[in-house]
This record gives C-alpha cells, sequence and structure tokens, in this order.
C-alpha cells in the first residue's frame, strides 16, 4: 500500500497503551508530526496526567477539551427523551459520545491545518465506524489512519514496541477493557467473553454489590420539562452535576448494571457489561412520564421511532440526515412532557411508585370505580360489539360451526 504524504496528525489520545504506542508509530510510519487531543465527556480520569504523559513521548501539541456539558445537552438529553436503548438495554453510553469527540478532533484538525485524523479503535468494534462516519461526514477531504487496525500487534509486541522507544507505559493493565463517560462504564473482553462467567464484584466501580447496599430503600423524584430532566429530589441544579450526583446515589444502592449479549455492527454477537445508574434512572422515569401524557397511539408510533433512533446511534449513524429527522417527531412529542416522577431503589431494584404531570391524560373521575365515575358504563356494550365486530365475524366464518351465510 502506497504510503500517504502527511505533515502533520491530530491524535484521538486516552493515554493508554495503544494510543501512546500510537505516537511514535504516526511519527516513524508517515515521518508527521503528531498533536494529540484528549475530550473530557465524564471519563473521571486525570487529564493533566495524560497530557503530561504525551508531551513526554514527545507530540508537538496537547489539546485537553472540556466537553461535558455538551455531551449533556446535545446528546445525552436528546437520548433520553428517545427512550434511547439499544436491542432494549443499553443506554448508548459510548456510542453518544464517539460523534461528539469525532467533531472536536475535526475542528482543531482545522485549527491545526493537519492532514489527518488518527483515533485508537480496533477492527472488531463499533466505535472505528463511529469515528470514521463522523469524520468523513464533516470534512471528507481528510484523512482517516487507523494504528491499531493496522498493525495488528499483540499486546507483548506493543509493550515490546513500547520500551524500544523510550515510551512510558503503565506498570499494570486490568484484565478488562474498560471505556466510561458521564452516562455510563461499559467493560468487557477478558473474562467476560465467556458468556456463563459472573462478573466479579472488584470490576465494578460505579454500583455496590448487593451485599454492601443500605438496607432500607431511597426515594428519588425527578422533574422534567420538555422531556429534560431539570431538579432532583427539589433542588434545580446543571445537567452535569445531576447526572453525576445520580449515579452516585443510583449506585449506591445497586441500581445501574447490565449484562446482555449484544449483536455488534460487524456481524458477531459480544457479551457487554454496563454500568449506567443515572441513565437506567432517568430513561425509566421518563417513559413512565410519556404514559400520563402522550396518546395510545402517540406511544405505539414512537416506541418505532425510539428503536430506530437507538440503531442509528450504535451504527454509527448521527450525521445521518434521518436522525435529525427523528429529532424533529420526538421533539414534538415532548412538549407535554413535563411532570415529576417518584422512584424507589432497594438492593439492586429499580421502581416508580409516583408520578404527575401538568398536561395529564390519566382523568381520576373516569378511572375510579368509585359511584362517581363520569365513565359511561352502559356505552360500553355498544362499543364491544363494534370493536369486535371484525373478529368475532372471522371467526365464525373459518372456525365456527356455523358460516355467517347460514
Amino acid at each position: 500500500m502506497e504510503l500517504l504524504a502527511l505533515t502533520k496528525v491530530i491524535l484521538a489520545y486516552s493515554g493508554g497503551l495503544d494510543t501512546s504506542v500510537a505516537i511514535k508509530w504516526l511519527e516513524e510510519k508517515y515521518d508527521a508530526t503528531v498533536v494529540t487531543v484528549t475530550v473530557d465527556v465524564g471519563q473521571q480520569e486525570d487529564l493533566k496526567a495524560i497530557a503530561q504523559r504525551a508531551e513526554k513521548i514527545g507530540v508537538e501539541r496537547h489539546y485537553s477539551v472540556d466537553a461535558k456539558e455538551e455531551f449533556v445537552k446535545e446528546y445525552i438529553h436528546p437520548a433520553i427523551k428517545a427512550n434511547g436503548l439499544y436491542e432494549g438495554k443499553y443506554p448508548l453510553s459510548t456510542a453518544l459520545a464517539r460523534p461528539l469527540i469525532a467533531s472536536k478532533l475535526v475542528e482543531i484538525a482545522h485549527k491545526e491545518n493537519a492532514d489527518a485524523i488518527a483515533h485508537g479503535c480496533t477492527g472488531k468494534g463499533n466505535d472505528q465506524v463511529r469515528f470514521d462516519i463522523t469524520i468523513k461526514a464533516l470534512d471528507p477531504d481528510i484523512k482517516i489512519i487507523a494504528p491499531v487496525r493496522e498493525w495488528n500487534l499483540s499486546r507483548e509486541e506493543e509493550i515490546q514496541y513500547a520500551k524500544e522507544r523510550g515510551v512510558p507505559i503503565e506498570a499494570e493493565k486490568s484484565i478488562f477493557s474498560i471505556d466510561q463517560n458521564l452516562w455510563g462504564r461499559s467493560i468487557e473482553s477478558g473474562p467476560l467473553e465467556q458468556p456463563d462467567f459472573e462478573p466479579p464484584e472488584d470490576v465494578f466501580e460505579w454500583v455496590r454489590p448487593l451485599s454492601q447496599t443500605p438496607d432500607e430503600p431511597a426515594y428519588i423524584e425527578l422533574k422534567f420539562e420538555n422531556g429534560v430532566p431539570v431538579s432532583m429530589d427539589g433542588f434545580e441544579m446543571d445537567s452535569v452535576a445531576m447526572i453525576s450526583a445520580l449515579n452516585e446515589k443510583a449506585g449506591l444502592h445497586g441500581v445501574g448494571v447490565i449484562d446482555h449479549v449484544e449483536d455488534r455492527l460487524v456481524g458477531i454477537k459480544s457479551r457487554e457489561v454496563y454500568e449506567c445508574p443515572a441513565a437506567v434512572c432517568l430513561i425509566e422515569a421518563h417513559k413512565d412520564l410519556e404514559k400520563m401524557v402522550l396518546t395510545r397511539h402517540q406511544l405505539a408510533f414512537k416506541e418505532l421511532v425510539d428503536r430506530e433512533w437507538a440503531w442509528l446511534v450504535y451504527a454509527g449513524l448521527w450525521v445521518d440526515p434521518l436522525r435529525k429527522n427523528l429529532d424533529a417527531f420526538i421533539d414534538s412529542t415532548q412538549r407535554a412532557v413535563d411532570g415529576s416522577v417518584r422512584l424507589k431503589l432497594y438492593k439492586g431494584g429499580l421502581r416508580v411508585v409516583g408520578r404527575n404531570a401538568k398536561k395529564s391524560l390519566y382523568a381520576i373521575k373516569l378511572a375510579t370505580y368509585d359511584r362517581a365515575s363520569t365513565f359511561r358504563q352502559k356505552a360500553a356494550e355498544g362499543f364491544i360489539e363494534l370493536w369486535g365486530l371484525p373478529s368475532t365475524t372471522a371467526y365464525n366464518m373459518f372456525e365456527g360451526k356455523k358460516g355467517v351465510s347460514e
């Protein structure tokens, strides 16, 4: 393969072994200078130490970008409104962050007048798709390099490569592959590749083992306006602080572990384990509030829209026009989603125990079984006759003892 003629490469830098080795690999293979970028989406890492590591390896410049607030408002909030769950389980935590990180890489590439953008994704995962498609959409002319996908080195070979070139590496590394941001923490690889292997308790950082959770339940009240959470337990707070606080409180009570077999884009099934306390709580509360204010027809159609929205995000198609089309429909339904939901958390269990809405379609005068009910029970007889007419007619024609013509 003919080598690209490059002078400067922007590298998405995590500070780990793969991207640290990639700095030297890019310099050697392309004779290019490297500028590293770390985008803070709430991964709770020492960004100063990451920057120092990049500079020690010899990059021309390092950028640390605080994108937490943008992540919440432009990515997480739409996900809440869309009840974003891939295959009904995964709250899209990693998937949501990738197009945001990619957009920051493109911004800095333009600022630095760079020829290419590089990332540390492998050829087996979903993230390569999310990065590549978003970057190509935002700048079709910029070149994309995925060193890990190209070199196919084993971990031992990477370590040897790093030692030979004086690349500082961490003394120890977890046997699991970890990725985290404000919306969730993913854990995979190692023993978890065996689908019947129970994750050990020490693999979890956000969610407490059930044996260590409080013996008394906790209640959380979440308030929404236009489908977006605005307060918790009566306290208004900025979006980043609210999600962080909810992660802590729900995780304390053992809520938020997701363990399932997931269908990856590349055609393989993968065992995935996630910790998503805030995401699980907010999506469950939001879905419940929608039931109070949307009609049966809206709810049924929105389920289809929500499923397609989650698929587009998971599949790396954040930039596809359909996603914005779906957002427009979803936003039109959220004007009525104003109200509060009360959750009960206990020993890993999460349950909605109360809700109220400003524009509730629940009318107690109709719903009550009290004699004061305004529901006209006598009208039900005619309703049943007409509602069941197609079904009873067909049954008698094909299954009954007599055809309707007899």
